[in-house]
């Protein structure tokens, strides 16, 4: 495999980077609708916004996506990071793509000072957890929720 480029979205950018979300929706069984997955890019694109967006490049093709979001934290007084979304698409995964869009939100949060990068996944992504779990450590909580309509 080729080397691997991460770059920050551009408004450019969307054409690119849409079947890769509309991929990852599909890995994670959901159904974004259209109206907030254009505002979500609107959001990445907006400098006040705390939201951003990276694509890893193979050979002049996007083949990953990373999305993260910096808030304020009640146990620091730096901001923490959010990893939000890490997709991979099929033909770039085990070739160190989804550790270099990790990577990537390592460095933009270390360059901000923040105390921390943290991210959840489904307890079914086993390949993805063999590399989160040599890159970070599992915090031990439980994740709950309560969606509203």
């Amino acid at each position: 495999m080729q080397p691997v480029e991460i770059k920050d979205i551009k408004n450019d950018d969307f054409e690119i980077w849409l079947p890769l979300w509309k991929s990852y929706q599909r890995f994670y069984e959901v159904d974004i609708p259209d109206s907030v997955t254009h505002k979500t890019w609107i959001r990445f694109l907006d400098p006040l916004e705390p939201i951003h967006a990276a694509l890893a490049m193979v050979d002049g093709q996007a083949v990953g996506l990373v999305h993260f979001i910096y808030h304020r934290s009640t146990w620091a007084t730096s901001d923490d990071c959010y990893l939000q979304d890490l997709f991979v698409a099929a033909d770039g995964r085990g070739n160190g793509v989804g550790r270099a869009l990790i990577e990537h939100v390592y460095a933009n949060a270390k360059s901000r000072g923040v105390s921390r990068v943290y991210w959840l996944t489904h307890e079914y992504n086993h390949n993805a957890r063999q590399l989160y779990d040599r890159i970070a450590n599992r915090s031990g909580f439980i994740h709950y929720q309560k969606l509203f309509t």
